[in-house]
């Protein structure tokens, strides 16, 4: 029997403890710093509610103006999806084009990814449960990184104008594009019962930038079983003062529901192409695939200078 590999950042960030999962990252806490000072002091207070409407009073306001072409999702009005972020924090409603989705959906397929943030645990979607055996460890995503910019239609989705105008609107006229991603969420057979606890249920809210924006788009069928995203609406405004003085951004689903409302979490499901854009501010989870993978692309916005040392928030794995 193989021995047993080193863990690598997924597999102590669904499985270890608060001090263990900070330690994790520590090595890519401290490149962000040394690259960007200024990612000290986001850290520290782009948690808070006072610090980021402070940050927000900075925004630059941006002008009316139609979209300078012709946009893949229709006719969407940019400010008046901005307006519905700052209410709910979520927008639905952005549907990809079929020949889009389905050209995604084929390089997701045919370009190997790379499992649980580990470069090298490199493999095929389809050689999932091979790979568990190979890498002898349970595989819960898989990411393809920088290769995602080899796939003409994931562009052609991140230059799309609507993109940018509806960020601007929310963001200010400072807003850039600094992420695209995509990647696999795998059911498995291999994971613990408190791995699988602890994947299912932990709401959390990104820390990447003061302000951000992320658009998210199923590329298969996701239903209740492929690992559906859930937001909790409003969360994004309004913050309970325990959530804002701690050094974690995850919390158990049932402190978070209690506080902000059951009837606030929205799970969004859908047919391949579906898609959505939210404040990641606001708490969310992506839930565990039980029976079926989920194929996902990210194309994120933010104010701030992105990472150029990883691809777009790629890890720092000690050793």
């Amino acid at each position: 029997m193989p021995a047993k590999p080193s863990e690598d950042l997924e597999s102590i960030a669904r499985s270890g403890g608060t001090l263990r999962r900070m330690a994790a990252r520590v090595p890519t806490y401290l490149t962000d710093l040394r690259e960007n000072p200024a990612w000290l002091p986001m850290f520290v207070l782009a948690r808070t509610m006072p610090g980021r409407r402070a940050h927000w009073w900075t925004a630059r306001k941006v002008s009316e103006a139609p979209l300078a072409s012709g946009s893949m999702f229709g006719n969407i009005n940019p400010r008046q999806a901005a307006d519905e972020l700052r209410t709910h924090g979520i927008f639905t409603g952005l549907n990809l084009p079929p020949e889009i989705h389905k050209e995604i959906l084929k390089f997701g397929y045919e370009t190997p990814c790379f499992g649980n943030f580990d470069r090298r645990n490199e493999f095929l979607a389809s050689e999932h449960a091979d790979a568990e055996k190979r890498f002898n460890r349970s595989i819960i995503s898989g990411h393809h990184f920088e290769r995602v910019l080899n796939c003409k239609a994931a562009v052609a989705v991140q230059q799309d104008p609507l993109l940018p105008a509806i960020a601007r609107h929310y963001l200010g006229g400072e807003a850039k594009l600094i992420t695209t991603r995509t990647w696999w969420s795998f059911p498995t057979m291999t994971a613990t019962d408190a791995d699988l606890s602890r994947a299912s249920f932990k709401f959390h809210f990104d820390l990447d930038d003061w302000r951000m924006l992320k658009f998210f788009f199923y590329l298969n069928d996701v239903g209740s079983d492929a690992g559906p995203h859930v937001y909790v609406r409003g969360s994004h405004k309004r913050r309970r003062l325990k959530h804002q003085l701690t050094l974690v951004v995850g919390h158990p689903a049932e402190e978070v529901l209690a506080f902000y409302g059951k009837d606030q979490a929205i799970t969004v499901t859908g047919a391949a192409g579906t898609g959505f854009v939210e404040d990641p501010f606001g708490f969310h989870m992506g839930t565990l695939a039980k029976r079926e993978p989920r194929f996902m692309m990210e194309i994120g916005f933010g104010v701030s200078k992105p990472s150029q040392r990883r691809f777009h928030g790629e890890p720092v794995i000690r050793g």
